[in-house]
């Protein structure tokens, strides 16, 4: 098969996914149940859909981490916060309505049996959910999760593995960041896997090279495309070409999972 045709046929294209249900699960804050067995099918952890408003003067998609998924069902899960009037639109969803999607894109994060921790912030929380159903079983596996205020995926989370809370006011759980809920319980692994504002991706890159643990840090970045083609998400990377020119890479083409040591915070 020539090179061409070989990578044209793996251009995915927009699907009508069907609502199953929805509801708001924190204020602001919605799960998304879609009918997709296709996409279902071939998701993994740490992937994203790209989601296409109805309305024609929104003409990029909202990129959106898949939060779980059902392969018996076919379908999957979305988690996000109501940020602007492409989410609002989506917020209003019901079952039985229809919504295009692109997906699953990016590259999700690596399955190894290493006692890990699996670290979220605010709605980088949502992809900890199918990660820790698939680690379930094949390694130790603890949850740090980072909330402003209210909690939302816990009882998810608490199903498949030892659930750590941290929250800016003290609510509930440690009182300040993930980095301080790690240190009040002091907790140790082989292996993170992050998602979250670059801030707590900072802070978690910072003691994985402290501690010599091996890390992967899921990117958040503002998309256009989605599929790599318009360079808008780029993050600078540390690798450099043969003219000591840093080499920037794709979020949502290379990533949005990088090892640690590849990106620059």
């Amino acid at each position: 098969m020539r090179k061409g045709i070989r990578e044209r046929s793996r251009v995915k294209s927009r699907e009508f996914a069907r609502v199953a249900e929805q509801k708001e699960i924190a204020p602001g804050i919605y799960r998304l149940w879609l009918e997709t067995e296709k996409i279902a099918g071939e998701a993994k952890p740490g992937q994203f859909l790209s989601l296409y408003s109805k309305d024609d003067s929104r003409m990029l998609p909202r990129p959106i981490s898949i939060c779980e998924t059902d392969r018996e069902k076919g379908r999957l899960a979305v988690v996000y916060r109501v940020a602007g009037q492409g989410t609002r639109e989506f917020s209003r969803l019901q079952a039985g309505d229809t919504l295009e999607i692109l997906g699953p894109l990016g590259n999700g994060f690596p399955i190894k049996k290493k006692k890990a921790f699996l670290i979220g912030g605010g709605i980088g929380i949502p992809p900890m959910v199918e990660l820790a159903k698939e680690l379930h079983g094949k390694a130790e596996v603890q949850i740090i999760a980072g909330y402003r205020d209210a909690l939302f995926l816990t009882e998810e989370l608490e199903k498949r593995g030892t659930l750590y809370i941290a929250t800016e006011d003290g609510s509930a759980g440690t009182k300040g960041t993930v980095m301080d809920a790690i240190r009040e319980h002091s907790l140790t692994a082989e292996l993170i896997y992050a998602c979250g504002p670059r801030p707590m991706l900072k802070a978690v890159q910072t003691y994985a090279k402290e501690h010599g643990v091996e890390c992967y840090l899921s990117m958040e970045e503002r998309m256009a495309c989605g599929i790599g083609a318009c360079l808008a998400c780029v993050c600078q990377s540390t690798e450099v070409d043969g003219h000591t020119h840093v080499k920037n890479k794709r979020v949502c083409k290379d990533g949005p999972v990088f090892l640690s040591t590849e990106v620059e915070l």
